[in-house]
């Protein structure tokens, strides 16, 4: 029985093991998509879009009527004494009495309804609330675009080094395989040693290569999972590959499109930042109006000289009271006018950092555009030269093995073919990146 017990255990515990380390499998698209509701960074964006909502009704909510209730309580251990001329309750002339006025114990219960009828900085506030929630919103998408970006980023980032990896790993088995060959002719007097050293010099650093592409790629893997809000060992299994992901990012209509600067994240922000100063300068004139609320207050007060304010016949004396509060600015020393011109001298700040964003963003995006379409030519070029340095390694292998070429020879082709592989992937990675570069500056995801 208890052989039974630990078996079934076993077994429980290799199903959760497996359940837990069950691979989770994405495609760019999917990847984006998992990362834009799981990004901490987007959480905390949308976060601020809600408390931005609260505020805005805060705002809101203080203009509106207001009900207050209050209950104080008093027992005066001491009651306060109170010298008065004799005379007045039929003492001698000259003389002073000492008189305790008020009862021992008292209780004040009442409710006050107000309503603001009137304050210009209450107008002016409920507009900066829209506008403090519309910066909230672009903060938001600035967050989706550069999260977005990032993903793609570090998506292709493991697709390079898995497939650097691959083009390594294939690298040292072929070059094990001449170098086992060189060996033996090497043995049999066909060939020198300097053949073998060669081989093995490059042999050596095409192993080290492969160990550190092997190290970058548990790290690419782990920043993706960062990225994407997963936990950093998560088995993530991408179902995209390098070349495909770069032909489908070629787009040579985006190079060619007309760019709308109102519509980039960037200038919005800009341009909601000159329309919150302008606001401040409305809220400092404002301060110059005067301000009217009324208020009506009512309630009960009840005196005893012991606690008797539960018992039934215990009286209570009801009051009420309606009022208007008027406040009028009548002189500040020019403190509202300072700030008022404080106010003005920010609003012309934003109005140049408007202009000054809007300079910046078309030549970030031409210069975007340039970088795009210098990689998309890179990506042709380097395709090519891949071709050619692989007939020419294959060339100079021959050669070497028929007699008729050298180590050195060989050693500099294979050392073209490598370097070669490696530009070739890194074009396809500027590829997909610039990309991703050129539709984050023009907001196109989401427009």
């Amino acid at each position: 029985m208890k052989q039974t017990l630990i078996i079934i255990l076993g077994i429980l515990i290799s199903i959760q093991v497996d359940a837990q380390e069950d691979p989770k499998s994405f495609s760019l698209e999917e990847a984006i998509t998992y990362g834009l509701e799981h990004n901490r960074n987007v959480k905390n964006a949308a976060y601020d879009i809600q408390a931005a909502e609260k505020q805005k009704w805060e705002t809101i909510a203080t203009g509106l009527p207001q009900i207050n209730g209050s209950v104080s309580y008093q027992d005066f251990l001491k009651l306060q004494t109170q010298v008065v001329p004799a005379e007045a309750f039929g003492g001698p002339p000259g003389e002073y009495a000492a008189i305790n006025f008020g009862i021992k114990q008292n209780l004040n219960a009442s409710a006050t309804f107000s309503q603001l009828l009137f304050d210009g900085s209450y107008l002016v506030g409920l507009q900066s609330a829209k506008v403090f929630l519309e910066i909230s919103k672009n903060a938001k998408e600035k967050t989706d675009l550069e999260v977005r970006k990032s993903i793609i980023q570090a998506y292709g980032n493991v697709l390079f080094t898995n497939e650097a990896e691959t083009i390594l790993q294939r690298n040292v088995e072929v070059l094990k395989k001449n170098l086992s060959d060189i060996e033996a002719m090497y043995n049999n007097g066909l060939e020198e040693e300097e053949s073998v050293e060669q081989l093995q010099i490059t042999l050596s650093g095409v192993e080290s290569n492969l160990n550190n592409i092997r190290r970058l790629k548990k790290i690419a893997y782990q920043m993706l999972n960062l990225t994407m809000g997963l936990d950093i060992n998560t088995q993530t299994v991408l179902t995209d590959n390098l070349e495909s992901l770069t032909n489908n990012n070629i787009d040579l209509a985006l190079i060619e499109g007309e760019e709308s600067i109102e519509s980039t994240t960037d200038y919005k922000i800009a341009l909601n930042d000159k329309v919150s100063k302008e606001l401040l300068v409305k809220l400092e004139k404002s301060k110059a109006l005067p301000t009217l609320s009324a208020s009506l207050t009512g309630g009960y007060l009840s005196y005893s000289d012991s606690f008797t304010f539960f018992d039934s016949g215990q009286p209570y004396y009801g009051f009420g009271v309606f009022g208007f509060n008027l406040n009028i600015p009548i002189f500040s020393s020019g403190l509202r006018s300072a700030s008022t011109q404080r106010a003005k001298i920010n609003l012309e700040i934003s109005k140049e950092n408007l202009t000054e964003t809007e300079q910046q963003l078309k030549l970030q995006i031409d210069t975007a555009k340039s970088d795009y379409q210098f990689a998309i030519e890179e990506y042709g070029n380097k395709k090519k030269n891949l071709e050619l340095a692989e007939k020419i390694e294959q060339k100079n292998e021959t050669k070497f093995f028929e007699g008729v070429g050298s180590s050195f020879d060989l050693r500099q082709a294979q050392l073209q073919l490598y370097t070669s592989q490696q530009e070739y992937l890194q074009a396809m990675l500027d590829v997909i990146n610039n990309k991703a570069e050129l539709e984050t500056l023009l907001n196109t995801p989401n427009n």
